[in-house]
């Protein structure tokens, strides 16, 4: 068990909020880190490893053209599986990885290149609102933190420690985002800075 994993428990217990887990190179090890910590039942509503390419479009409704385009090693495909997860599976948050652990190079990308994503009902909120106020004709903006937070990272070591650095990484970026959320939801409360 991590201290990333049992903080990002105490912070989602702490909020009343669940989590969804959506895991490429780690393979099933973010969500593993979570149910370590007893109690996790209270806050991880599920995981999906999408390992396949084509399970990150399938199950996790990945953009098939980004995909076949840039590959699942890219920052949006890692946004979009946090999204995906977390409406997939009916949770607060969710928390993605996608990246290469090794031995090889994968769609052009070289060892240690990882991609970790979350996306929370902050992000939700904002997504709609601006849907709602868009024109029909006019595309809808799909960037920036209002929609997910992704972190690119250049990991050095063996497969098994970029696997566990990426594990840390995600764990560490979705702290942060509850942490954060909570401050400005207490600025917010207390009327300003």
């Amino acid at each position: 068990m991590t201290p990333e994993a049992a903080l990002v428990q105490e912070l989602l217990v702490s909020r009343g909020e669940t989590l969804a887990v959506a895991e490429s190179l780690t393979g099933g090890m973010v969500a593993a880190e979570i149910t370590a910590v007893p109690g996790a039942s209270k806050v991880l509503r599920g995981s999906v490893t999408a390992y396949a390419t084509e399970i990150k479009h399938s199950v996790l409704g990945v953009d098939a053209s980004l995909l076949a385009e840039r590959g699942a090693v890219d920052p949006e495909v890692a946004r979009q599986m946090a999204l995906g997860v977390r409406r997939l599976l009916g949770a607060d948050w969710g928390i993605a990885t996608t990246g290469v652990a090794g031995p090889d190079p994968q769609d052009g990308q070289p060892v240690g290149t990882v991609y970790v994503a979350v996306a929370g009902p902050d992000f939700a909120a904002v997504t709609e609102l601006a849907d709602a106020v868009t024109e029909p004709d006019e595309p809808t903006r799909r960037s920036g933190p209002e929609h997910g937070k992704v972190a690119a990272l250049r990991l050095n070591g063996d497969r098994t420690e970029i696997r566990m650095e990426s594990v840390r990484s995600v764990l560490d970026l979705l702290a942060s985002e509850l942490i954060g959320n909570a401050s400005a939801q207490d600025t917010e409360q207390n009327g300003g800075t």
